[in-house]
C-alpha cells in the first residue's frame, strides 16, 4: 500500500519535451537528442529541477557538436521523479518521448542520453524503430531484488550503446554496469564501455572529456561520421577490453587530430 501511495501523484501528471536546447533551432532537424535525467528509486514528488540542470551541460554540448546536421535537444520532463518498482515510471517516460520527438520531427534519428536512473531509462526505451544510440551516463542498473528478471537488454540490437561509469561512483555501483554491458555485448556488438578513472556519480572531474566522448560517439551513431580511435577500439575490442575501457585525460583535444 505505501508503494501506491508514494506514487498516486504522478499519475495525475503528464511527461512533456522542454524547450530546445542551446536556444533557437535551424528549420531542418536532421537528429534528435532526448535528455533522461536521473531520478529516486520510489518517490511521488515532481521532477527534480536540479537533475534537470543537471544534464544540460552535455546536451548543450552534443547540440553545438551536431549544428551542422541539424541536431536538436530536449530535456525529458518526467511526470515525477520516481523509477517505483515494476511500473518503471521513467522509463514509460522515455518511451513516450521518443513518439513525441518522431511526433514533431518526423522521420530522423534519435540518440537517447541518460543519467543514473535516466540512464537506466534510456537504456529500457531503446527498442523503439527511431533510435540509433543510446549515452548511458553512471547508470543505476540494481542486482538487490534476486526474484526479479535481469535488466533486459535484447531491445539493444541494432543501436549503439555507451557506457560511462566513474570508478569512484558511490551512488551506483560501476561493477554493476560492467556486468550489464557484458550481456548486452552478447545482443549487440556494438556495445562499449568506458571508465573515468576516480570520478564520482556526476562525471564532474572529467566533464570536458566525458561531455566530447559522448558527442563523438552519438554523432558517429546519428550521422555515420568518422570516431575517434579510442571508441572505434572499444567497439571492436573483445570483453572485457572494450567495456573497461579508459577515458583519457584530454579526449577532446585528441579526438579532433585523429
Amino acid at each position: 500500500m505505501a508503494h501506491y501511495a508514494l506514487v498516486g501523484p504522478s499519475e495525475t501528471r503528464r511527461p512533456r519535451l522542454g524547450r530546445p536546447v542551446g536556444g533557437s533551432r535551424s528549420s531542418a532537424v536532421g537528429g534528435v537528442v532526448l535528455l533522461l535525467p536521473d531520478g529516486e528509486p520510489l518517490s511521488g514528488r515532481r521532477a527534480s529541477a536540479r537533475a534537470h540542470l543537471g544534464v544540460l551541460p552535455v546536451g548543450r554540448a552534443l547540440v553545438r557538436a551536431g549544428r551542422a546536421e541539424g541536431l536538436v535537444g530536449h530535456v525529458v520532463r518526467y511526470r515525477g521523479r520516481g523509477w517505483n518498482g515494476a511500473d518503471a515510471e521513467l522509463a514509460a517516460d522515455a518511451g513516450w518521448a521518443v513518439a513525441e520527438a518522431v511526433r514533431r520531427y518526423g522521420d530522423v534519428p534519435v540518440c537517447l542520453v541518460g543519467h543514473g536512473m535516466g540512464a537506466r531509462a534510456a537504456l529500457r526505451a531503446a527498442g523503439h524503430d527511431a533510435v540509433g544510440a543510446v549515452v548511458a551516463l553512471a547508470p543505476w542498473l540494481p542486482e538487490d531484488d534476486v526474484a526479479a528478471e535481469p535488466e533486459p537488454v535484447r531491445q539493444l540490437a541494432g543501436r549503439r550503446v555507451l557506457i560511462v561509469h566513474g570508478t569512484n561512483d558511490a551512488r551506483t555501483d560501476p561493477e554493476l554496469s560492467f556486468r550489464f554491458a557484458a550481456r548486452a555485448k552478447k545482443a549487440n556488438r556494438d556495445t562499449c564501455r568506458f571508465e573515468v578513472h576516480s570520478d564520482g556519480h556526476a562525471l564532474r572531474q572529467y566533464a570536458a572529456e566525458v561531455q566530447a566522448l559522448a558527442a563523438d560517439f552519438a554523432l558517429g551513431a546519428l550521422f555515420a561520421r568518422p570516431v575517434a580511435r579510442p571508441v572505434t577500439d572499444a567497439l571492436a575490442a573483445p570483453p572485457p577490453l572494450g567495456l573497461r575501457m579508459p577515458l583519457a585525460v584530454g579526449f577532446g583535444d585528441s579526438s579532433r587530430r585523429r
